[in-house]
């Protein structure tokens, strides 16, 4: 058996030596080349690093036998399985396609070697008495601070792609988590941040990192990033300085970034012509909407339950990331580009460095949410507080964060300028009178309608059209006052991957012509394109999830006078013509606590 080893040993010694000479070959290139040409280089890389941890594999197999690839540990008592936090299995990252059917091109957003290779260290807090780094409105920066940012960055876009600090492979790291190209730890199923509870505490990472790597590249420990205030009137408009370089990017709206226009925080892919007071006004309903009303509940505001196992994955984005953030993301992107690209789609989106400070927004706006619950904390599931990422800090160390890490701004060393949130008094209020708006709904549908069931299944129903269904309220099943009336759309099918968006209502006479500056509005759904096709792994399994949306509508059923109604009119309204990519299985009312 010594013997075997041994061979075994040598064996494996030659394999390595030619690896690594094969390597060092690619590493010599020259590291200022085009883009496509750098994905290119990194899908050899890929295919080295591959070969390198499947001959590793091999050797320890035979060496020491006890196979380790993709194994996923077993528990020793079936009656009590072991249970894993999400975390991302660093030797899992996918090579993926863009535009599959017109043009195949190749997008590798792994990095050029496999991190769990790398020493990794687990996060430590910065020191208490570090000055706190305060982000403010970048519509209000001074000429000195973009001097600053431009210098900071222009230095992190100069690095090579091979340094984890580089403007490219922070942009990748995006690409990485919001892609899939991950698997999830201890299984083969893609590992997505998106669409569930990980949004916000993700993102937070993400941009806490980037921030420290701009600062130390000017060795200025007080540099903060700043925020986009789309939010509030005066920041409705993209920032003057993201139009100047090294913040410009050439991929943005023609029709929206370079005739600089109030944002559309509910952006549906048709130009609808408002006044700028008109679309201010549109704007802060939907943020009231979408943080305040809509949003009372933990699952409602960050999205669903996603935990590690077989039934643990879920598909159900919270509020304020179907609108305002995918939405943002649409308005933003390029028109004439199939996703969008950059801000448009999740592949490309943090190439844009508008990016950054729209996160950073988003953020604040987690903390504002936070505050109005009286800073209670949201989650105290381990498995939320418990999963980890990995992120390259400013000295370019694999760091090792959970969630529980960065649910404290003030421990992580900075926080956000004080702004007024006017949309916390924008309350909607109805398109109509509520006791006319039900006695036409009941006369509109009385026949055929009224009959047809909310369940549509087992086929669904295509939203080529608007959808009416009376949905009945089960109030027998509300238990105390604090409960939240839910209304769940589900078995929501994307049949292609592109933008998509409809809009729900209830008790909605005209559906069409109104929006969320009406109490009508229930809530939006929104889906950004991943953009790519992954190449599977051995072993991998890919399965497409239905979403679910869940709108919380207590509050806007007290404003349209129907808390005493046994059921309600919901309206399924496409936008944007995308309606005929998607298909919806039912509607229904929940309650949470």
């Amino acid at each position: 058996m010594k013997g075997n080893r041994l061979l075994h040993a040598v064996l494996f010694t030659f394999i390595i030596v030619g690896l690594f000479g094969s390597l060092q070959v690619i590493k010599d290139s020259n590291n200022e080349e085009h883009t496509h040409m750098r994905e290119q280089k990194n899908q050899q890389v890929s295919i080295i690093s591959t070969s390198f941890l499947w001959f590793k594999n091999i050797a320890s197999s035979l060496a020491f036998a006890d196979w380790q690839f993709n194994k996923v540990p077993v528990s020793k008592n079936p009656e009590k399985p072991q249970k894993f936090g999400i975390s991302p299995n660093l030797s899992s990252c996918h090579s993926s396609f863009a535009n599959p059917v017109l043009v195949s091109m190749p997008v590798y957003c792994c990095p050029p070697n496999i991190e769990s290779d790398e020493q990794i260290i687990d996060f430590e807090f910065p020191d208490p008495s570090e000055q706190l780094r305060i982000r403010k409105r970048a519509h209000m920066r001074d000429s000195d601070y973009i001097a600053k940012y431009a210098s900071a960055l222009s230095i992190m876009k100069s690095l090579p792609y091979d340094d984890p600090r580089s403007f490219a492979r922070q942009a990748d790291v995006h690409c990485i988590y919001c892609t899939g190209s991950y698997n999830k730890k201890h299984s083969n199923e893609f590992l997505n941040v998106h669409r569930s509870w990980f949004f916000f505490p993700w993102h937070r990472m993400y941009i806490y990192f980037h921030e420290r790597i701009l600062a130390s590249l000017i060795d200025d420990d007080t540099f903060s990033l700043s925020f986009w205030n789309w939010d509030t009137p005066a920041g409705m408009v993209m920032p003057d300085m993201y139009f100047q370089e090294p913040f410009l990017d050439t991929e943005r709206s023609d029709k929206h970034i370079h005739r600089p226009r109030v944002v559309n925080l509910d952006y549906n892919l048709v130009e609808i012509n408002r006044t700028s007071e008109e679309q201010i006004s549109h704007n802060l309903a939907v943020m009231y909407h979408q943080v305040v009303s809509g949003a009372k509940k933990m699952e409602l505001f960050m999205g669903c339950i996603y935990k590690s196992g077989i039934n643990g994955s879920c598909d159900g984005a919270g509020t304020v990331e179907q609108a305002p953030h995918d939405s943002l993301h649409g308005w933003v992107g390029k028109e004439s580009n199939r996703y969008l690209e950059h801000m448009g789609v999740f592949y490309a989106a943090a190439r844009d460095p508008i990016f950054f400070a729209h996160h950073a927004n988003l953020d604040r706006i987690w903390n504002v949410w936070e505050e109005l619950r009286n800073n209670e904390p949201e989650i105290v599931d381990p498995d939320w507080l418990d999963s980890y990422f990995f992120f390259h800090n400013e000295k370019s160390q694999l760091v090792r964060i959970k969630v529980r890490d960065v649910l404290n701004m003030t421990k992580l060393r900075y926080g956000y300028e004080k702004v007024d949130n006017l949309w916390l008094n924008a309350r909607p209020k109805p398109s109509m009178d509520p006791t006319m708006a039900r006695h036409a709904l009941n006369t509109k549908h009385n026949g055929y309608l009224t009959a047809q069931s909310n369940d549509f299944r087992p086929n669904g129903r295509t939203l080529d059209s608007t959808i009416t269904a009376k949905v009945q309220r089960p109030k027998n099943q509300r238990k105390a006052e604090n409960e939240e009336e839910i209304l769940v759309v589900y078995g929501i099918d994307t049949k292609e991957d592109v933008y998509i968006k409809f809009d729900v209502f209830v008790n909605a006479v005209d559906a069409i012509t109104i929006g969320p500056e009406s109490r009508e509005f229930a809530g939006t759904y929104v889906n950004l394109p991943r953009g790519v096709t992954r190449v599977l792994n051995d072993g991998d399994v890919e399965t497409k999830s239905k979403s679910t949306l869940k709108l919380g509508i207590s509050e806007l059923l007290d404003d349209l006078q129907a808390n005493e109604e046994d059921s309600i009119w919901v309206t399924l309204v496409p936008r944007g013509g995308t309606g005929v990519h998607t298909s919806v299985e039912g509607i229904r009312i929940e309650y949470m606590a």
